[in-house]
């Protein structure tokens, strides 16, 4: 298949000032860019609209859901052509008989994909990393993507139920490093672990990994040195609290165990100056040859709640109880006027710390409703609804959610942004110690659509805030995160290269409202955002996205370590150990 793109701004995805070329794409790769490179029978015009490489996402956990949507949705029509999953140290496989139950619902609970939507929709017909890859390919994917190998699940492989609740033996975690080792040979990208005090399996209990003990952790990072092209991701309390000394010492001692730059997920810049302390472990690690990036999304936190997956909110004192009750049972108990009574004693108790903040319920706005009765409730404030009807805040807010049965979506007020805050905002972007992403797309999936990051970067943020070019904002989403983790032969436009673009109309491009979608295996749903202003996008000269709708091609690769990515190390002075 060949085609020009004729007349369009390209974005090369170095930063530097477009110019308008012509770009000629055969047999999926780029053949010229240029004045008139193709012949006019192929030509596309897309005058006044802007050419970049295929966005690349870092941080998705798409890992189930493409077995039910090879098309990754709805990340391409937010111009993304590369996503990696097996972040946070989660991920199918290895996945032996006796495991997948625990891996089902340890994804489930921790990373809000519906349990019923993984038990329809993914078919467990593989036992190791390399079938499941092999798997995944089989099946085809609109999009190219890459996986880390998860600590939790070779901890399970290795440990089984012991897995959680033990630390390993020697013997135990020579062993994990030998699982890794085949993950690694097999074509994983890398490693990814978590110690986050939020992360609980399926049972309520701490995921496996954080049983790791730091010697385990250093060994399995020891293994991905002698493999080229891996990378680290690691989650800690800190990530989300502010690191420890600790933290910041074992951060760099794992990136320099692996040589590897490690990447943690996510920063949030929001006024003061706590997102320079977090970077601090950046610095840290550079004194200590080593080194940690962070990744950030480019909006403003959102946050989404919602009673059916309880998730932050099962973190008020006295509600995860309640919260992790079967529907009927959550229900039953949420009209009770007795634990209503408790739980918002729970709420306001001095247990609560900072989460409590949420529990200024008139502050709350009813995003999403679902029962007829509760329609008129949309876009209003918890407190006028409470004021027209009489109520305490909290009994009018659990009157709309047990309605619609625990799915009603509810957001906290978020008071404006002021122009400081976006100019640091853009500041950090350009910081060397980061990488935009962090979006978490696949996953969430009551609370959020993440894929939405990179429409509103090279949209609203480089429109209304006017603080970068938009040939900055393309690298920040190409170049830049490419490079990080030595992708090959994307991210940039150049001849030679795969023909990863998008097309885009840069007075338009926007993401749309997020509204649930009942569209997953099992009758269960999801958070959905399209978005405007996207007319082409092609993945291996593919297109894959047209006028903002998905073309059903699945022409994507999966991408390996070695292959696809050479290496990018923590110490670039460091003689090279050699490959397994």
């Amino acid at each position: 298949m060949s085609f020009t793109l004729r007349g369009g701004l390209v974005g090369d995805g170095t930063g530097a000032p477009g110019a308008v070329a012509d770009i000629s794409v055969e047999d999926g790769r780029i053949t010229a860019i240029g004045p008139a490179a193709g012949p006019a029978s192929s030509a596309i015009d897309v005058t006044g609209c802007v050419v970049a490489p295929g966005f690349v996402d870092l941080h998705t956990h798409y890992d189930a859901q493409l077995f039910w949507d090879p098309t990754a949705s709805p990340s391409p029509l937010h111009g993304v052509t590369t996503v990696f999953g097996g972040n946070c140290g989660f991920g199918l496989a290895p996945a032996a008989d006796e495991d997948v139950e625990y891996l089902t619902r340890l994804m489930a609970r921790v990373e809000g994909i519906p349990l019923q939507a993984i038990e329809a929709g993914v078919p467990f017909d593989w036992s190791g990393f390399g079938d499941w890859l092999a798997r995944i390919e089989d099946n085809g994917t609109a999009v190219n993507a890459g996986f880390l190998a998860g600590h939790s699940a070779i901890r399970r492989a290795v440990m089984g139920d012991r897995a959680v609740g033990e630390p390993a033996s020697a013997a135990e975690i020579d062993a994990m490093v030998g699982v890794l080792r085949d993950m690694l040979a097999a074509g994983a990208v890398g490693f990814s672990t978590s110690r986050s005090h939020t992360h609980h399996d399926g049972d309520g209990n701490p995921i496996p990994s954080r049983f790791a003990t730091d010697d385990e952790l250093l060994a399995l990072c020891g293994a991905v040195s002698v493999f080229p092209g891996t990378q680290l991701e690691a989650i800690v309390p800190g990530c989300i609290n502010g690191f420890t000394a600790d933290e910041k010492a074992m951060l760099a001692r794992m990136s320099s165990a692996a040589d590897r730059p490690l990447n943690w997920n996510v920063l949030g810049v929001s006024g003061g100056d706590g997102h320079l302390s977090q970077l601090a472990a950046s610095d840290y690690a550079a004194a200590h040859g080593a080194r940690v990036v962070a990744l950030t999304i480019p909006a403003g936190m959102k946050l989404r709640l919602s009673f059916l997956s309880g998730m932050v909110l099962d973190a008020l004192p006295g509600w995860e109880e309640i919260l992790g009750l079967p529907v009927d049972e959550r229900l039953a108990a949420l009209s009770d006027p007795a634990v209503r009574k408790r739980m918002d004693e729970g709420a306001h108790s001095p247990d609560a710390g900072m989460i409590g903040l949420l529990a200024t319920w008139e502050n709350l706005r009813i995003v999403e409703t679902f029962a007829p009765e509760n329609a008129p409730y949309e876009g209003r404030s918890v407190k006028s609804i409470a004021r027209a009807s009489g109520q305490e805040p909290f009994d009018a807010l659990l009157d709309i959610v047990v309605a619609d049965r625990l799915r009603t979506g509810v957001s906290p007020a978020m008071p404006p942004e002021s122009p400081e805050v976006w100019k640091a905002r853009v500041e950090v972007w350009r910081d060397p110690r980061v990488i935009v992403g962090g979006s978490d797309a696949g996953a969430h999936l009551d609370m959020m659509c993440g894929a939405t990051y990179s429409s509103f970067l090279v949209g609203p943020a480089v429109r209304e805030h006017g603080l970068l070019s938009i040939e900055e904002a393309v690298w920040l989403l190409t170049g830049a995160p490419a490079g990080l983790y030595g992708l090959t032969d994307r991210g940039r436009l150049e001849v030679g290269a795969a023909a990863d673009l998008v097309v885009f109309d840069p007075s338009a491009v926007a993401p749309r409202e997020e509204r649930t979608r009942d569209d997953l295996p099992g009758g269960t749903s999801r958070l959905y955002a399209e978005a405007d202003g996207f007319h082409h996008v092609y993945v291996n000269g593919v297109e894959i996205v047209r006028d903002g709708g998905l073309t059903g091609a699945t022409p994507g690769s999966v991408l390996r370590a070695g292959r696809d990515t050479t290496t990018v190390r923590a110490r670039p002075d460091r003689e090279h150990q050699g490959e397994p």
